[in-house]
């Protein structure tokens, strides 16, 4: 294979075809199923799977088939097959089109649905999470036929539930076995990177329980100047019940059993990404002020931020805003809690237990209902063959010019572990272009094309070498 003429292949789908659509992606308002109960009514999920497919379509690979499937109230899934030209295996690819919601805090000019190509970034909701993955995975094997280069057969899953927790895949996943068969390896192209000058590859990802607590102490607000000192405050009342959770002086979580043990060759790997990246393991957050990190320790705080629980209050309810907050003594408040967890920990079993952690005797007798939203639990990767650990730093040094590097990633992917299930004996590689200040899920968010560019050249390499068994 001509290492340069794929180069260019590449770079000129990415910049003449792949650019433009995602461009045309980031405009539509697809947000996931949780952030749009009426994403069947308002269309714009079937906007963006129609725009996906009529560019695979378009750029369609020799001996390939795509199909957009509707199951029963369920979000759309965009599959493509493309037949072997060589007797080496099947790999499935995996990506996503759903959306998180905007979010405030979009710098002037930039928005989550005004698509803004700055040098070599596209800022937008979605291109980077995970709008992209449709697009490179499909020029990954366009590039190799283009060289007449054999590949083994390769499946994409492309699903728009993911951003939601990925609840629909599991039936197209059981609706599509026949089809998919057995992969002997799976790529998803959904995760991060530590900086823009490597191949990252993702060794696990942390589990992730959410809901709603509520806490209420009167059927209706009431004077506080009268009620003070008698009626307990329900915010009071919200700050005990997250103490039972999280130590407020460190945020370490206080219940052990949110706990898992980290694996020994995973702190190496932490230690080892700590020296490369240096302070940018924390120089990449926008801090305000003289804001620091938690820790000094760059290697504890990957495994903090890969391996250890962490909550985080991503909403709250029953406060008015300040311009209209007369002195009133409320009578609820209400949060939304996003509790990370270690890959390894049953997230169903701990979204049980935090329910009774926070439900339990409530202070002052108040009335305490937390509603769970979503459980999702996490991912630890199966180790890799020589083979392809060999194979992945080649393409690092081909198409990044460094080695290739191996960290956990601290969001979470929850069909992984579903597919790590179903297939044992499959090797994973997984991937992306979420890296320093990308921001995904926040204000500002953009896809680094280069990176972008240079990934999908490693994945061509990938496919084109990958030999199962």
């Amino acid at each position: 294979m001509d290492d340069q003429r794929l180069q260019a292949f590449i770079r000129g789908m990415w910049q003449d075809s792949i650019v433009p659509r995602l461009l045309d992606y980031i405009r539509i308002p697809n947000k996931s199923p949780l952030f749009d109960p009426n994403w069947q009514h308002n269309g714009y999920m079937e906007q963006a799977v129609a725009l996906a497919r009529e560019w695979c379509e378009h750029n369609a690979a020799a001996r390939m088939s795509l199909e957009v499937i509707r199951l029963p109230g369920r979000t759309p899934l965009l599959y493509i097959d493309i037949a072997a030209q060589r007797n080496s295996g099947s790999v499935l690819l995996y990506g996503h089109l759903d959306k998180q919601p905007e979010m405030a805090g979009w710098r002037d000019g930039l928005g989550p649905w005004s698509q803004v190509l700055a040098g070599d970034k596209l800022y937008g909701r979605g291109g980077a999470d995970d709008g992209y993955a449709v697009f490179a995975s499909l020029c990954a094997v366009l590039a190799l036929q283009e060289q007449g280069v054999a590949h083994p057969r390769v499946a994409v899953l492309i699903e728009c539930c993911e951003e939601s927790g990925s609840f629909d895949l599991v039936h197209y996943i059981e609706h599509l076995a026949p089809r998919i068969g057995t992969p002997d390896l799976v790529i998803c192209l959904d995760s991060g990177c530590g900086n823009y000058d490597q191949l990252w590859c993702t060794t696990s990802l942390r589990g992730l329980i959410g809901g709603n607590l509520r806490v209420e102490v009167l059927r209706e607000g009431v004077h506080s100047g009268d009620a003070s000192g008698i009626v307990p405050s329900s915010f009071r009342v919200l700050r005990q019940l997250l103490s039972r959770l999280e130590f407020e002086h460190n945020g370490q979580i206080a219940d052990s059993g949110f706990y898992a043990e980290v694996p020994e060759e995973r702190v190496e790997q932490a230690e080892l990404a700590a020296t490369v990246l240096g302070n940018a393991v924390f120089d990449k957050f926008p801090f305000a002020g003289a804001t620091r990190p938690v820790l000094t320790d760059r290697a504890e705080l990957i495994l903090n931020r890969t391996w250890r629980p962490a909550l985080e209050v991503t909403g709250a309810a029953g406060f008015p805003a300040l311009d209209d907050a007369g002195n009133v003594l409320r009578p609820s408040s209400s949060l939304k809690l996003s509790l990370r967890l270690p890959p390894t920990l049953d997230a169903h079993g701990a979204a049980t237990r935090l329910k009774e952690l926070l439900e339990a005797e409530p202070p002052y007798g108040a009335r305490v209902n937390y509603e769970p939203e979503q459980a999702a639990s996490g991912w630890h990767a199966p180790l890799l063959d020589d083979r392809l650990s060999q194979v992945l730093q080649d393409a690092s040094l081909r198409y990044f010019g460094g080695d290739a590097m191996f960290m956990g990633e601290g969001g979470s992917i929850p069909f992984m572990r579903m597919l790590g299930e179903r297939y044992p004996q499959a090797q994973f590689v997984i991937t992306g272009v979420l890296g320093p200040q990308s921001n995904a899920h926040g204000p500002n968010e953009f896809l680094h094309l280069h990176t972008a560019e240079r990934l999908t050249c490693c994945a061509a390499r990938l496919l084109a070498e990958f030999r199962s068994g």
